[in-house]
């Protein structure tokens, strides 16, 4: 709407300009017109008035001070021209100082010779103002040329020009005041086109598989909207119905998978159980004189694979779970170097920016968090016969950062994907369930922990979560 109030009102300024130039060509020429009319009416009645013999050479003695009449009658100068150009009377008392002007230029006299209705009117600028000169012929009483009649330097007075100014003044200002009112209408209205389509914009845009969306409410708007929002509200029903089947399906996967990792892992000590007590069955002997140290290790055997089984169930029971949180406010560096002090190696080194870093964290859980990274650093480089372990601790604009950096040989690009995933491990032993329980705990309280690694140079995993 802008664009096009500015659009029109410059293309009126262009024409409006246009047709006034025009216009003042016509007024200028028609008043040329008319007061050389007038001018050749006088003349013509001094000619036929006049004692003297009308011939070229009595124009100075019949106009003798007539000239000057017409000149102040019509504000204007007069010249008379012999009919080869040379000048025989003007209204200028000082003509003949100025010789320059006792000819007529020979364009002028040319072009009125070749005129059809012999008549010239010739257009200069002088001092930067428009002027206009015209010539023709003046005639006796048998229409026989006798001179040629100049008006020299008829000067635009400027009275278009000032009408066209004023107009365009009003125009500017009308169409002002139009452009105004344009964009405040255009604001208005984009604002109550838009609105409804912004709010729709907002909640297509909110809009998750893992919450409970809510639909859209709007009174009072067009059909088309109407549509895209009972559109919408029918989408948010088929997806709650869709999360909701997923989350099944996903549940009954992840315990599935959960069942087949039990079983699997129990298995493993069940076997060398069934064997003991096979063996047992097959070579017990009461009578044997060792059959006591053979008791004793078959009995620590069995405890050992029951130990086995029940470190089994308590880190899939710890995994299964969210771990309880026991929320208060504490030191972070304070409790890192609390969870470092469990390991008492040389090799681990530690620092922090600042020796205050307050967060809302569970003691337990942020010293569980520490020591299986720590841990796990340990084993990542233990091979490296000079084993450094860097834990720091920062912040990080409105978040508390604890790094731990080792030495060791890294994480390979095939396993980066991996790492966080439950029962994935690198490791001889272990459940791979570490890594996939801390990041449960860091996420519970809207954090994040991220790592970077590279092969034969070691890795550096970054915990950070909101600091008071």
């Amino acid at each position: 709407m802008i664009f096009l109030v500015l659009g029109a009102s410059v293309l009126i300024a262009i024409v409006t300009i246009y047709q006034y130039k025009k216009e003042a060509e016509a007024y200028q020429k028609d008043k040329l017109k008319q007061k050389e009319a007038s001018i050749r009416a006088s003349i013509n009645y001094e000619i036929q008035t006049t004692t003297y013999e009308v011939t070229t050479e009595n124009i100075p003695l019949i106009f003798r001070k007539k000239i000057y009449e017409l000149k102040n009658i019509h504000n204007t100068e007069i010249n008379f021209y012999d009919l080869k150009g040379r000048l025989l009377k003007s209204s200028k008392p000082t003509f003949f100082k100025d010789t320059s002007i006792t000819k007529m230029p020979e364009m002028a006299l040319t072009q009125l010779e070749n005129s059809e209705n012999k008549k010239y009117v010739q257009y200069y600028k002088e001092d930067g103002v428009k002027y206009q000169s015209s010539y023709t012929y003046i005639t006796d009483t048998y229409f026989k040329p006798l001179a040629i009649l100049n008006l020299p330097k008829i000067e635009d007075d400027g009275f278009i020009d000032m009408q066209l100014k004023d107009f365009l003044t009003i125009l500017a200002q009308v169409y002002l005041l139009l452009i105004l009112a344009a964009i405040l209408l255009s604001y208005f209205l984009s604002k109550y086109i838009t609105s409804s389509l912004k709010a729709v914009s907002e909640k297509i845009h909110a809009t998750r598989l893992d919450k409970k969306n809510k639909k859209i409410a709007i009174k009072d708007t067009s059909e088309e909207i109407k549509s895209l929002i009972k559109a919408y509200n029918s989408m948010i029903d088929e997806l709650e119905e869709s999360a909701v089947k997923l989350a099944t399906n996903e549940r009954e996967q992840a315990w599935r998978e959960m069942a087949k990792q039990v079983a699997h892992e129990i298995k493993n000590p069940l076997t060398p159980m069934r064997l003991t007590v096979q063996s047992f069955e097959r070579r017990f002997d009461p009578d044997d004189p060792e059959i006591k140290e053979k008791l004793n290790d078959y009995t620590k055997t069995l405890i050992q694979q029951i130990d086995t089984m029940s470190s089994i169930a308590s880190a899939f029971s710890n995994f299964a779970k969210m771990p309880a949180q026991q929320n208060e406010t504490l030191n972070v560096p304070k409790i890192v170097k609390l969870a470092l002090d469990i390991f008492n190696e040389r090799n681990i080194i530690f620092f922090t920016e600042e020796e205050e870093i307050l967060a809302i964290f569970d003691r337990t859980q942020l010293i569980r968090v520490v020591t299986n990274l720590v841990k796990n650093a340990l084993q990542a480089s233990e091979e490296n016969p000079q084993q450094r372990i860097e834990v720091s601790v920062k912040t990080d604009k409105n978040y508390a950062c604890i790094l731990i950096k080792d030495n060791g040989s890294g994480i390979s690009e095939e396993n980066k994907t991996r790492i966080f995933e439950p029962k994935f491990t690198t490791k001889s032993s272990g459940m791979g369930l570490g890594l996939g329980i801390i990041k449960t705990i860091i996420e519970a309280y809207k954090g994040t922990i991220t790592f970077t690694s590279k092969e034969g140079e070691g890795t550096t995993f970054e915990v950070k979560f909101p600091k008071i």
